[in-house]
């Protein structure tokens, strides 16, 4: 898939989150549209995976740390074919597939139920560190937030990734600089995500998250690279795709309503309509 393809998927991916979201009349438009261009880049270009057998042992592994941009995984997974697209308008029902955050056991291509934050890069360390004792080629991938990365877990998993050399993981960060009252600098300056990975052994690259380009060519690299695990550091924008809503964070967790959605997809190019 060439890099325009993948940046209308993207595209189509944001104009599903927000009819989702505005159907859901709640959940997290944000962060699932700063992380759209990444995940597509990841399901429809770089990982190894089979919508058909989701449990494929071979398969490469992506874990949504920061469980609450759901919505935007969704899209991909049923772009993807894990399951019918009709589902997506059921996001937060009461017995739907797709729940406000994702549910290994109910949603096709969720590897592990996620949400409660700072746990994700945990528990890839450990499907990372099981590949190298089954002598698997699989890769593992993790996305975090930036927020998130507050967590003390965060850092303690950080160095057993590298203590363990797991060359076999790449993290990504969706580094948008907010998260839920206010900008990340703001209420714990990180200074530079980039250094501070690279001083815990990581191989860091830091990118523009919405240059598709430079996301694969990231991913690519991190491929690469021997005896380390990898960090890209991706710079985004909160709410990207959608002007009133970039860099706002009163869109962290709010859904829009109908008015707001449709002005949403006239930027986007799309319509409220289901299909």
């Amino acid at each position: 898939m060439n890099l325009q393809e993948l940046k209308e998927k993207a595209r189509r991916v944001r104009i599903d989150v927000i009819k989702m979201l505005t159907r859901a009349g709640s959940g997290h438009p944000g962060g699932s549209l700063s992380s759209a261009d990444i995940l597509v880049a990841l399901f429809f270009y770089k990982m190894r995976h089979d919508p058909e057998n989701p449990e494929w042992p071979e398969r490469d592994r992506f874990i949504l740390s920061k469980g609450h941009c759901c919505p935007a995984l969704y899209a991909v997974l049923s772009m993807a074919g894990y399951f019918e697209r009709k589902h997506l308008w059921t996001l937060r029902k009461l017995g739907s597939i797709l729940q406000g955050h994702p549910s290994s056991t109910m949603t096709p291509g969720v590897t592990i139920s996620s949400g409660s934050l700072g746990q994700g890069l945990s528990v890839s360390n450990g499907i990372a560190l099981a590949g190298k004792l089954d002598k698997k080629d699989y890769r593992v991938y993790c996305m975090l937030g930036d927020g998130e990365s507050q967590e003390g877990q965060v850092w303690e998993a950080s160095m057993t990734s590298f203590h363990r050399r797991l060359d076999n993981l790449c993290a990504i960060i969706d580094h948008n600089d907010l998260q839920i009252d206010d900008r990340v600098s703001r209420i714990k300056d990180p200074i530079s995500y980039a250094e501070k990975w690279s001083s815990f052994g990581w191989n860091t690259i830091e990118i523009d998250g919405h240059d598709m380009g430079q996301i694969v060519r990231a991913l690519d690299e991190a491929e690469k690279v021997k005896r380390a695990p990898t960090m890209i550091v991706a710079n985004t924008i909160k709410g990207k795709g959608v002007s009133f809503m970039e860099d706002d964070v009163t869109w962290h967790g709010r859904a829009p309503n109908e008015l707001e959605a449709k002005k949403a997809l006239e930027e986007l190019g799309g319509d409220l309509d289901v299909q």
